[in-house]
């Protein structure tokens, strides 16, 4: 797990000041973009050995707005799976509050670089997996 800290910009907000939803989807990918350097598994990883990593499912719910000039703490955790697939769930906070303010999840998918589906997890994240204690029966 991961507590990535992200700032709510101007940019972010819509006429009313209050975040505009699509941002909350940005802030997930804030939080697993930390995950992944402070785990060593990143996006470039994957790239580099011909495979990239799709979102093919995201789920936001929101509970509470956040506004302008408020910070977010996106808490990311790595949710292990049998199947070829990546998912987090997330879930974010008012920094100042500590209110939970949206909850989410998604899945991501192994292609390589022709955009062929893997059925199998990559040989780097399966070991990725067994040294950070998350190998299951079924790998």
């Amino acid at each position: 797990m991961t507590r990535t800290l992200v700032r709510v910009r101007f940019s972010d907000v819509d006429s009313m000041g209050v975040v505009w939803h699509g941002q909350y989807i940005r802030y997930f990918e804030d939080g697993r973009e930390d995950f992944g350097n402070m785990h060593n598994i990143n996006y470039l990883d994957f790239h580099s050995r011909g495979i990239v990593i799709p979102i093919v499912s995201i789920e936001c719910d929101y509970k509470r707005p956040l506004i302008y000039g408020d910070t977010a703490i996106v808490e990311t955790r790595f949710m292990d799976t049998d199947v070829a697939k990546i998912k987090y769930a997330y879930t974010l906070f008012n920094e100042k509050t500590n209110e939970i303010v949206a909850t989410g999840s998604s899945i991501q998918v192994f292609l390589n670089l022709k955009h062929e589906l893997l059925l199998t997890f990559p040989p780097f994240f399966r070991e990725w997996k067994k040294k950070n204690g998350l190998m299951t029966g079924l790998i």
